[in-house]
Protein backbone atom coordinates (compact mmCIF):
# COMPACT_ATOMS: atom_id res chain seq x y z
CA UNK A 1 0.00 0.00 0.00
CA UNK A 2 1.03 3.34 -0.81
CA UNK A 3 0.24 6.24 1.05
CA UNK A 4 0.72 9.66 0.13
CA UNK A 5 -0.20 12.65 2.43
CA UNK A 6 -2.48 14.95 0.49
CA UNK A 7 -4.03 18.48 0.67
CA UNK A 8 -6.91 20.43 -0.68
CA UNK A 9 -5.92 24.39 -1.06
CA UNK A 10 -8.55 26.97 -2.39
CA UNK A 11 -5.48 29.59 -4.49
CA UNK A 12 -5.95 32.91 -5.44
CA UNK A 13 -8.06 33.93 -2.28
CA UNK A 14 -8.03 34.97 1.13
CA UNK A 15 -10.90 33.30 2.00
CA UNK A 16 -11.61 29.14 2.43
CA UNK A 17 -14.09 28.36 -0.02
CA UNK A 18 -13.38 30.98 -2.48
CA UNK A 19 -11.00 31.18 -5.12
CA UNK A 20 -9.73 27.56 -7.07
CA UNK A 21 -9.55 24.62 -5.18
CA UNK A 22 -6.53 22.16 -6.21
CA UNK A 23 -5.46 19.02 -4.95
CA UNK A 24 -1.52 18.57 -3.50
CA UNK A 25 -0.02 15.32 -3.51
CA UNK A 26 3.34 15.28 -1.50
CA UNK A 27 5.10 12.21 -2.68
CA UNK A 28 8.26 10.06 -2.11
CA UNK A 29 8.18 8.02 -5.06
CA UNK A 30 7.42 8.10 -8.24
CA UNK A 31 3.95 7.24 -9.76
CA UNK A 32 2.38 6.14 -12.70
CA UNK A 33 0.98 8.59 -15.09
CA UNK A 34 -2.05 6.04 -14.77
CA UNK A 35 -1.83 6.17 -11.10
CA UNK A 36 -1.87 10.31 -11.46
CA UNK A 37 -4.49 10.40 -13.68
CA UNK A 38 -7.07 7.65 -11.58
CA UNK A 39 -6.13 9.72 -8.51
CA UNK A 40 -6.83 13.32 -10.24
CA UNK A 41 -10.20 11.49 -11.73
CA UNK A 42 -10.70 10.56 -7.81
CA UNK A 43 -10.49 14.06 -6.19
CA UNK A 44 -12.38 16.02 -9.15
CA UNK A 45 -10.93 18.78 -8.71
CA UNK A 46 -9.97 21.34 -11.98
CA UNK A 47 -6.44 20.12 -11.34
CA UNK A 48 -4.51 18.05 -8.79
CA UNK A 49 -0.24 18.45 -8.63
CA UNK A 50 2.09 16.00 -7.62
CA UNK A 51 5.10 17.17 -6.23
CA UNK A 52 8.39 15.24 -5.67
CA UNK A 53 11.94 16.06 -4.76
CA UNK A 54 14.38 16.24 -6.80
CA UNK A 55 17.51 18.28 -5.16
CA UNK A 56 17.61 19.74 -1.82
CA UNK A 57 16.55 21.34 0.06
CA UNK A 58 13.86 23.06 -2.17
CA UNK A 59 14.08 21.80 -5.99
CA UNK A 60 11.08 19.64 -6.86
CA UNK A 61 9.50 17.69 -9.67
CA UNK A 62 5.82 19.20 -10.66
CA UNK A 63 3.12 17.75 -12.86
CA UNK A 64 -0.58 18.90 -13.35
CA UNK A 65 -3.71 16.54 -13.97
CA UNK A 66 -7.27 17.42 -15.02
CA UNK A 67 -9.95 14.67 -14.05
CA UNK A 68 -9.43 14.20 -18.29
CA UNK A 69 -5.91 14.95 -18.97
CA UNK A 70 -2.14 15.94 -17.90
CA UNK A 71 -1.78 19.69 -18.57
CA UNK A 72 2.09 20.77 -18.96
CA UNK A 73 1.79 24.65 -16.76
CA UNK A 74 -1.60 25.69 -13.96
CA UNK A 75 -1.06 28.60 -11.72
CA UNK A 76 -2.94 27.39 -8.89
CA UNK A 77 -1.94 24.04 -8.57
CA UNK A 78 1.46 25.98 -8.88
CA UNK A 79 0.53 28.62 -5.76
CA UNK A 80 -1.37 25.66 -3.97
CA UNK A 81 1.92 23.17 -3.93
CA UNK A 82 3.78 26.45 -2.97
CA UNK A 83 1.69 26.80 -0.05
CA UNK A 84 2.14 23.37 1.24
CA UNK A 85 5.44 23.49 1.20
CA UNK A 86 5.93 26.48 2.45
CA UNK A 87 3.60 24.98 5.33
CA UNK A 88 5.66 22.06 6.10
CA UNK A 89 8.51 24.17 5.60
CA UNK A 90 8.58 27.33 7.95
CA UNK A 91 11.93 28.54 7.34
CA UNK A 92 11.68 28.16 3.66
CA UNK A 93 11.55 31.66 1.78
CA UNK A 94 11.72 30.16 -1.73
CA UNK A 95 10.95 27.26 -4.45
CA UNK A 96 12.26 25.79 -7.89
CA UNK A 97 9.60 23.79 -9.83
CA UNK A 98 10.22 21.74 -12.85
CA UNK A 99 7.26 21.28 -15.08
CA UNK A 100 6.88 18.76 -17.76
CA UNK A 101 7.60 21.48 -20.36
CA UNK A 102 11.08 21.67 -18.37
CA UNK A 103 10.11 25.41 -17.41
CA UNK A 104 12.04 26.44 -14.17
CA UNK A 105 9.06 28.17 -12.05
CA UNK A 106 10.70 29.96 -9.48
CA UNK A 107 8.50 30.60 -6.23
CA UNK A 108 9.11 33.49 -3.25
CA UNK A 109 7.09 33.84 -0.06
CA UNK A 110 6.00 37.28 0.88
CA UNK A 111 4.36 37.00 4.76
CA UNK A 112 1.02 35.67 3.61
CA UNK A 113 1.64 35.88 -0.23
CA UNK A 114 3.26 34.10 -2.42
CA UNK A 115 5.15 35.03 -5.96
CA UNK A 116 5.28 33.02 -8.84
CA UNK A 117 7.54 33.65 -11.55
CA UNK A 118 6.07 32.32 -14.77
CA UNK A 119 6.66 32.43 -18.65
CA UNK A 120 5.18 35.15 -21.22
CA UNK A 121 3.50 34.36 -23.59
CA UNK A 122 2.09 35.80 -27.17
CA UNK A 123 -1.08 35.81 -28.72
CA UNK A 124 -2.15 35.72 -32.28
CA UNK A 125 -5.39 37.15 -34.14
CA UNK A 126 -7.44 34.51 -35.01
CA UNK A 127 -11.23 34.38 -36.09
CA UNK A 128 -13.84 33.07 -34.06
CA UNK A 129 -16.57 30.23 -34.98
CA UNK A 130 -19.91 31.82 -34.64
CA UNK A 131 -21.30 28.69 -32.96
CA UNK A 132 -18.78 29.03 -30.57
CA UNK A 133 -19.56 32.79 -30.22
CA UNK A 134 -23.36 31.59 -29.96
CA UNK A 135 -23.07 28.73 -27.39
CA UNK A 136 -21.11 31.31 -24.83
CA UNK A 137 -24.06 33.89 -25.29
CA UNK A 138 -21.80 36.83 -26.54
CA UNK A 139 -24.22 38.95 -29.52
CA UNK A 140 -20.49 40.97 -30.26
CA UNK A 141 -16.94 40.76 -29.50
CA UNK A 142 -14.31 43.10 -29.76
CA UNK A 143 -11.06 40.96 -30.13
CA UNK A 144 -10.02 37.22 -31.00
CA UNK A 145 -7.11 35.93 -30.75
CA UNK A 146 -5.16 32.94 -29.86
CA UNK A 147 -2.14 31.01 -27.90
CA UNK A 148 -0.57 28.15 -29.03
CA UNK A 149 1.13 27.04 -25.93
CA UNK A 150 -1.63 26.65 -24.05
CA UNK A 151 -4.10 25.60 -26.23
CA UNK A 152 -5.99 28.80 -25.60
CA UNK A 153 -8.60 30.90 -27.57
CA UNK A 154 -9.12 34.62 -26.43
CA UNK A 155 -12.14 36.64 -26.50
CA UNK A 156 -12.42 40.43 -25.47
CA UNK A 157 -15.88 41.86 -25.09
CA UNK A 158 -17.19 45.27 -24.40
CA UNK A 159 -17.43 44.89 -20.67
CA UNK A 160 -17.29 42.85 -17.57
CA UNK A 161 -21.17 42.93 -16.52
CA UNK A 162 -21.28 40.81 -19.91
CA UNK A 163 -19.00 38.79 -18.72
CA UNK A 164 -20.40 38.36 -15.18
CA UNK A 165 -23.43 37.55 -16.82
CA UNK A 166 -22.42 34.91 -19.16
CA UNK A 167 -24.14 31.67 -19.06
CA UNK A 168 -22.93 29.25 -21.72
CA UNK A 169 -24.58 26.51 -23.68
CA UNK A 170 -21.71 23.89 -22.47
CA UNK A 171 -23.17 20.87 -24.79
CA UNK A 172 -23.22 23.34 -27.71
CA UNK A 173 -19.63 25.28 -26.59
CA UNK A 174 -17.81 21.89 -26.69
CA UNK A 175 -19.35 20.62 -30.27
CA UNK A 176 -18.28 23.89 -31.77
CA UNK A 177 -14.78 23.42 -31.74
CA UNK A 178 -12.41 20.10 -31.70
CA UNK A 179 -9.04 21.44 -31.56
CA UNK A 180 -8.38 24.02 -28.44
CA UNK A 181 -7.91 23.00 -24.87
CA UNK A 182 -10.05 26.04 -23.75
CA UNK A 183 -11.97 29.51 -24.33
CA UNK A 184 -10.83 32.87 -21.85
CA UNK A 185 -13.20 35.43 -22.55
CA UNK A 186 -12.14 39.00 -20.78
CA UNK A 187 -13.01 42.52 -20.61
CA UNK A 188 -11.55 46.12 -18.63
CA UNK A 189 -13.04 46.15 -15.50
CA UNK A 190 -14.96 48.71 -13.60
CA UNK A 191 -13.74 48.47 -10.51
CA UNK A 192 -11.54 50.52 -8.60
CA UNK A 193 -9.18 47.92 -7.50
CA UNK A 194 -9.14 45.99 -10.35
CA UNK A 195 -7.73 46.53 -13.88
CA UNK A 196 -9.39 43.44 -16.23
CA UNK A 197 -11.63 40.65 -15.67
CA UNK A 198 -12.16 36.86 -16.86
CA UNK A 199 -13.81 33.87 -17.32
CA UNK A 200 -12.08 30.38 -18.52
CA UNK A 201 -14.20 27.78 -20.08
CA UNK A 202 -12.68 24.40 -20.52
CA UNK A 203 -14.91 21.37 -21.04
CA UNK A 204 -12.55 20.07 -23.90
CA UNK A 205 -10.26 19.39 -20.72
CA UNK A 206 -11.19 19.82 -17.68
CA UNK A 207 -14.36 21.20 -16.12
CA UNK A 208 -17.30 23.51 -17.47
CA UNK A 209 -15.59 26.79 -16.27
CA UNK A 210 -11.77 26.92 -14.05
CA UNK A 211 -12.63 29.15 -11.10
CA UNK A 212 -9.58 31.24 -11.16
CA UNK A 213 -6.84 30.26 -13.45
CA UNK A 214 -2.92 31.30 -13.57
CA UNK A 215 -1.97 30.02 -16.51
CA UNK A 216 -3.80 31.85 -18.89
CA UNK A 217 -2.22 35.15 -17.36
CA UNK A 218 0.83 34.27 -18.82
CA UNK A 219 -0.58 35.26 -22.59
CA UNK A 220 -3.31 37.81 -20.75
CA UNK A 221 -0.76 40.08 -18.86
CA UNK A 222 1.16 41.03 -22.04
CA UNK A 223 -2.29 41.39 -23.96
CA UNK A 224 -4.05 43.88 -21.16
CA UNK A 225 -0.49 45.24 -20.82
CA UNK A 226 -0.23 46.83 -24.29
CA UNK A 227 -3.76 47.80 -24.28
CA UNK A 228 -3.52 49.66 -20.70
CA UNK A 229 0.36 50.56 -21.41
CA UNK A 230 0.69 48.89 -17.75
CA UNK A 231 3.26 46.34 -16.33
CA UNK A 232 1.41 46.21 -12.59
CA UNK A 233 -1.86 45.03 -12.81
CA UNK A 234 -4.83 43.77 -10.62
CA UNK A 235 -6.62 40.91 -12.47
CA UNK A 236 -9.93 39.45 -11.01
CA UNK A 237 -11.79 36.35 -12.34
CA UNK A 238 -14.86 36.96 -11.77
CA UNK A 239 -16.04 33.24 -11.62
CA UNK A 240 -19.03 31.97 -8.98
CA UNK A 241 -16.20 31.22 -6.44
CA UNK A 242 -14.19 34.25 -8.21
CA UNK A 243 -10.25 35.20 -7.31
CA UNK A 244 -7.55 37.71 -7.87
CA UNK A 245 -4.15 38.49 -8.30
CA UNK A 246 -1.62 40.79 -9.52
CA UNK A 247 0.46 40.36 -12.40
CA UNK A 248 3.64 42.42 -13.51
CA UNK A 249 5.59 42.17 -16.41
CA UNK A 250 9.49 41.94 -15.79
CA UNK A 251 11.09 41.37 -19.17
CA UNK A 252 10.10 40.20 -22.18
CA UNK A 253 9.54 36.45 -21.70
CA UNK A 254 8.96 36.67 -17.97
CA UNK A 255 5.93 38.08 -15.56
CA UNK A 256 5.04 37.49 -11.65
CA UNK A 257 2.13 36.69 -10.35
CA UNK A 258 1.31 37.21 -6.60
CA UNK A 259 -1.63 36.34 -4.50
CA UNK A 260 -2.46 33.93 -1.28
CA UNK A 261 -3.54 30.45 -0.85
CA UNK A 262 -5.48 28.54 2.21
CA UNK A 263 -5.59 25.00 3.02
CA UNK A 264 -8.42 23.78 3.79
CA UNK A 265 -7.99 19.89 3.89
CA UNK A 266 -5.17 17.70 5.04
CA UNK A 267 -5.30 14.05 4.60
CA UNK A 268 -3.42 10.77 3.58
CA UNK A 269 -4.58 8.63 0.23
CA UNK A 270 -3.67 5.23 0.59
CA UNK A 271 -4.07 3.59 -3.12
Amino acid sequence: MIKIETYIVDSFTNKPFKGNPAGVCVLNQKMTDEQMQSIAKELGLSETAFIILIDKPNKYLIRYFSPIMEIPLCGHATLASSKVLFEINPTMTDIHFKNIQNLDLMIKKHQEQIEMELPVYETIPQNTPNELIEALGIKKISNSEFNKETNILLIEIENCQLLNNLSPNFEKLKASHNSINGVLVTSISDKNDFDFESRYFWPWSGTNEDPVTGATHTFLAKYWAIRLNKKKMNSFQCSERSGFMEVELISDNKLTIKSEAQIILKGELKI
